[in-house]
């Protein structure tokens, strides 16, 4: 007796990636029910016969066309169909752990020695062809758990899947370290290398059972620590790695040195280009102190020359009488006063030669010769008492030129321009103890000059 079936659909563990319903004989009018993490496959003879997306489907309808054209030429119009149902978990499996069950050799180049690794894990799994994955996994069995991926625990009967994801672990790991330079004594920096290109490879094979691994993940490499050649393998590298450390301080301390001496070099040249300016700056100050200086002593004898009522060529002129009645009185050239006083009176004459010789200006130099030769002229009137009758006082009011030397009446001369000299002022009586009044100072004086301002005595 066939049993009445009004529902078909299967609500197990999320770990189940295949099942296969128990039952095989339907009835027209069941309702099968997928869920949206689930796709249904009806097989027939060993044949996928129909494919069910997630939803509510009724058996023997215009929607189920397949079914209903199989119950109206296998069974001559009864009520019940025979096939097998297939339920395929479409979620992603997550955590499924793997390991490899032995040792992978491998050769490293840069040593030249053998070793042998091991490496573990884990990774994602779902499935993209339903189809695919119960033709070439499942088969006639009752379906697929994600143990039989990893091998452990309750299982259907198959260990195909674990094999063959260890099968590519360890014919990819080491050619992938030796294509991608690994060093193995670092291999734990580069776990995610490994992890991209061993998912790579591996989803190329799962793709033909209707899988994927969407993650793929290498946590640990199992590496021989107590095998000789991994020993030495560390020893090189640790005696490779301390040569190069070595070798980046020389050269750190190298560039530190070099530019420690840059440094020097340049604070140096910054030294000495603030000591020239340094000196340079004080030479300008210096030469601009004593600058105002002079400039200051300057102006302040002009005020005083101003405040006392002459200018500087009064002053010159003094200063002439000074030094040539001092010369004339203390030097002496031999002969005795006389001597000494006709030198000073020759003094006038000398002055006027000296115009000719260094080739000064008639005008700057006339009121110095003028004044100066009659400084000379009243020495000689002094001494030989011939204010009267010298040759050149024969004519009222005649003088002599101190430029031209000749002998004038005029009050300019016609040659250079010169002017006469004022008369000299007439001498007052000479008090009875022989002293005088000097007109310029008004000092008292019984000598023959005027100490201060080089005036003559007057005759009597």
């Amino acid at each position: 007796m066939v049993e009445a079936i009004s529902v078909i659909k299967y609500e197990g563990s999320n770990e189940v990636l295949a099942h296969k319903h128990e039952k095989e004989d339907f009835t027209i009018g069941s309702q099968l029910i997928v869920h949206e993490t689930q796709e249904a496959l009806f097989f027939r003879d060993g044949k996928i016969f129909d494919q069910f997306k997630a939803g509510r489907h009724t058996l023997v309808t215009n929607n189920i066309p397949k079914v209903r054209d199989y119950m109206k030429l296998g069974t001559g119009g009864i009520n019940v169909f025979h096939c097998e149902v297939y339920f395929i978990n479409m979620v992603t499996q997550m955590g499924i752990r793997w390991g490899t069950d032995s040792k992978v050799r491998l050769f490293d180049p840069a040593s030249g020695l053998h070793i042998e690794i091991g490496a573990s894990g884990n990774f994602n799994m779902r499935v993209t062809d339903p189809a695919k994955l119960i033709l070439k996994l499942v088969g006639t069995t009752d379906g697929l758990l994600q143990s039989d991926v990893s091998g452990e625990g309750k299982s259907y009967g198959t260990g195909m899947f674990r094999a063959l994801i260890i099968n590519k672990v360890k014919a990819n790991l080491a050619r992938i370290i030796k294509e991608q330079n690994l060093n193995i004594l670092e291999i734990d920096a580069y776990l995610d290398v490994l992890s991209s290109a061993l998912m790579v490879d591996i989803n190329t094979t799962l793709e033909e059972y209707g899988l994927t691994m969407p993650e793929f993940y290498v946590t640990s490499i199992a590496t021989p620590d107590d095998d000789p050649n991994f020993i030495r393998l560390k020893q090189q590298f640790a005696d490779k790695t301390l040569k190069v450390r070595e070798e980046e301080v020389k050269k750190a301390e190298a560039e530190a040195a070099q530019q420690r001496k840059i440094v020097e070099a340049q604070t140096e040249a910054q030294l000495k280009a603030v000591s020239a300016q340094g000196e340079a700056e004080a030479l300008r100050i210096k030469a601009q102190a004593e600058a105002d200086a002079y400039k200051m002593q300057a102006e302040a004898e002009a005020q005083e020359m101003q405040m006392k009522g002459y200018t500087y060529r009064d002053e010159t002129a003094r200063q002439v009488g000074l030094e040539a009645m001092q010369n004339g009185i203390t030097g002496g050239s031999g002969g005795g006063a006389g001597g000494a006083i006709g030198d000073v009176a020759s003094l006038g004459v000398t002055l006027g030669a000296m115009g000719g010789v260094i080739n000064m200006t008639k005008d700057a130099m006339a009121p110095i010769m003028g004044e100066s030769q009659q400084v000379g002229q009243g020495f000689g009137n002094v001494v030989a008492g011939a204010a009267a009758g010298s040759a050149a006082a024969a004519v009222a009011g005649a003088w002599n030129c101190p430029s031209c030397g000749k002998t004038l009446t005029s009050k300019f001369c016609p040659d250079c321009g010169t002017t006469a000299p004022a008369p000299a002022p007439a001498a007052p009586a000479a008090p009875a103890d022989g002293s005088w009044t000097c007109p310029s100072c008004g000092k008292q004086l019984t000598s023959g000059f005027c100490p201060d301002c080089g005036t003559a005595r007057p005759t009597e």
